[in-house]
């Protein structure tokens, strides 16, 4: 193995291993401050951090109002409404939960592909997907069917989770064609600038600018964490592995992310690993992997 592809194995390791302990320190921040000051300072940061990239890359360029309206749909979409509600979410919903949910997202691309992209599904894929869904009732419900049977779909955010994991299949399409034309650091960079103003709208008419002074040591450790490493290395770390490894074999990491984040969540968090949303986990990572195998482009976009 060359040293450029070992360099790369160690970037996508570390990018999965940054996001699988983002909803932990989300949860960490968010005993401190609003959802809306989390996603503002997040991403600010993050801003920052992918501009230096760009700058330093050489990759900066001045784009058209077409391409810039462009990106403020997907800033909108895969920053913003993105945040605000797994943040939301995550006030009621465990770091563990939302991840394995959040996990389900290439299931919801493989759907959207099927109806707006023309794309074939199979009997395979929709087995996948029976099978994912299948594993997201488990996890919600932590094993427990009778809970289903009366309605009562886990907690409050685990409605507000899904729904950001459909969103999230929406921008990782609608990022399609945007990839194929522009470097994903400056295209990152611009769509991550544009979401973070928008979010500055819903900061700056709440109370966030003194929210900031409720954060303790803990709570900038987390945020500093989210913004420097989540939402900005990680985003490099795993576009520069997918310019040199082959799409399916970087993709492969991602089913390590939840992992990571039932591990750092027992550890920091003292949440309880429960055997029965455990295995719906793995039950949404079959599921996955089933409808992923014919194409493994469906995992170039990530959290």
């Amino acid at each position: 193995m060359t040293r450029t592809k070992t360099v790369a194995l160690i970037e996508v390791t570390l990018a999965v291993i940054f996001w699988g302990a983002s909803f932990i320190a989300t949860k960490i921040a968010l005993r401190e401050i609003l959802p809306i000051t989390v996603i503002w300072l997040r991403f600010g940061i993050g801003v920052v951090v992918l501009g230096i990239a760009v700058i330093a890359r050489k990759q900066f360029a001045l784009i058209r109002v077409k391409e810039l309206v462009y990106f403020a749909l997907l800033g909108f979409l895969g920053i913003t409404f993105h945040q605000l509600l797994q943040s939301n979410g995550l006030l009621t919903s465990q770091a563990t939960t939302t991840a394995w949910i959040v996990s389900t997202t290439p299931v919801f691309i493989a759907v959207l592909s099927f109806f707006f992209l023309k794309e074939r599904l199979g009997w395979l894929r929709a087995g996948g997907i029976a099978l994912a869904a299948l594993g997201v009732l488990l996890v919600v419900s932590k094993g427990d069917v009778n809970a289903l049977a009366i309605g009562r779909f886990g907690a409050p955010g685990d409605i507000l989770i899904l729904i950001s994991a459909v969103n999230w299949a929406v921008f990782s399409v609608a990022s399609r064609r945007g990839l194929r034309i522009h470097p994903a650091t400056r295209m990152m960079f611009y769509v991550m600038s544009l979401g973070w103003l928008f979010a500055s709208i819903f900061f700056f008419a709440s109370s966030g600018l003194a929210d900031i002074a409720h954060l303790s040591i803990d709570g900038w450790l987390g945020v500093g964490f989210l913004g420097i490493f989540c939402s900005g290395i990680a985003y490099i770390f795993w576009y520069d592995a997918l310019q040199i490894l082959p799409a399916s074999q970087v993709g492969v990491f991602l089913y390590v992310e939840p992992f990571v984040a039932v591990i750092v969540a027992a550890l920091m968090l003292g949440e309880n690993l429960v055997l029965g949303a455990l295995l719906g986990g793995i039950l949404i990572l079959a599921g996955v992997w089933l409808v992923n195998r014919p194409r493994a482009e469906n995992l170039l976009l990530e959290e």
